[in-house]
C-alpha cells in the first residue's frame, strides 16, 4: 500500500506546476498589457504639450506675414499621420494667454482653412482676437458665418462674446440685433450681458426697452457678503 501511495502522488505532483505556471504566465502578460497602455498615454499627452511649445516658438519668431506662417505651419504637420489637433488647440490657448492676437488669428484661420477645429471654444478665441486687434468686420463676418451654421448650437458665452466686442467699440445697435438673435433662439443672458443690453437701449433712446430688458431678465435679487457670509438681499432699484 505504501508503494502504491508513492507512484500516485508524483503523478498528481507533475500536473499541478503545469497548470500553476500557465496561470502565472496569464497574470504576468495582462499585466504588462495594462503597463505599457498606462506609459502609451503618458507619453501622448506630454508629446502633444511638446508640439504645442513649438508651434508657439515656431510662429512668434516669424515675420507678420500670411504667406511665411501658413508655411511654417504646414511644415509643422508634413510628417504627421493625422492633423495634431489636440496640439494645435493648446497652442492657440498658449497664444491666447500671452496675448499674441496676430498669431491667435493666424493660426485659428489656418486651421479653420484645414477643416480642423470648428468648435465654439475656437470661434470664441477667435472673436476676442478679432475685438482685442480692433477688427469688427472680420468678427462680424465671422459671427454671421456662425449664426447661420450653427443656429441652434451657439453657446450663451459666443453671444456674450459678440455682445461685449459691440460694446468694447461702441456700437450699441449691433449689441441690439445680436440681443435680438439670442432672443428668437430662446438664448438667456447672463447678466452683465442684460447690463450691456440695456445701456445700449439707453444709448439709443429707448428707456421703455431698457426698463422692459431689466424687469425681464435682471434678478430680483443679489447677492452681497456681509460680516463675512454670502447673504441674498432684494435689489433697491432696477436702474443699472
Amino acid at each position: 500500500m505504501v508503494a502504491d501511495i508513492s507512484m500516485v502522488n508524483p503523478s498528481r505532483s507533475q500536473g499541478q506546476p503545469l497548470s500553476n505556471s500557465k496561470a502565472i504566465e496569464k497574470k504576468v502578460i495582462k499585466k504588462v498589457g495594462k503597463k505599457e497602455h498606462h506609459l502609451w498615454q503618458k507619453r501622448d499627452s506630454a508629446g502633444s504639450g511638446q508640439k504645442a511649445l513649438n508651434l508657439v516658438r515656431i510662429v512668434s519668431g516669424l515675420p507678420n506675414e500670411k504667406e511665411a506662417v501658413y508655411g511654417a505651419l504646414d511644415k509643422w504637420t508634413a510628417w504627421e499621420t493625422e492633423f495634431p489637433l489636440i496640439a494645435a488647440s493648446k497652442g492657440l490657448r498658449m497664444l491666447r494667454k500671452r496675448s499674441q492676437w496676430i498669431r491667435v488669428i493666424q493660426v485659428a484661420k489656418w486651421m479653420l482653412s484645414k477643416g480642423q477645429g470648428a468648435t465654439m471654444g475656437t470661434y470664441d478665441t477667435l472673436l476676442l482676437a478679432f475685438d482685442m486687434d480692433q477688427r469688427v468686420d472680420e468678427a462680424e463676418s465671422l459671427w454671421n458665418m456662425i449664426l447661420h451654421t450653427h443656429t441652434r448650437s451657439i453657446s450663451k458665452q459666443l453671444f456674450a462674446r459678440m455682445i461685449s466686442l459691440y460694446d468694447h467699440h461702441n456700437i450699441p445697435k449691433k449689441i441690439i440685433e445680436v440681443f435680438a438673435d439670442m432672443e428668437e433662439l430662446g438664448v438667456k443672458p447672463d447678466e452683465d450681458t442684460v447690463r450691456k443690453v440695456a445701456c445700449a437701449f439707453q444709448n439709443l433712446g429707448q428707456v421703455d426697452n431698457q426698463k422692459l430688458v431689466l424687469r425681464k431678465y435682471l434678478n430680483k435679487w443679489k447677492y452681497i457678503h456681509f460680516k463675512g457670509e454670502r447673504v441674498r438681499v432684494r435689489r433697491e432699484t432696477w436702474d443699472i
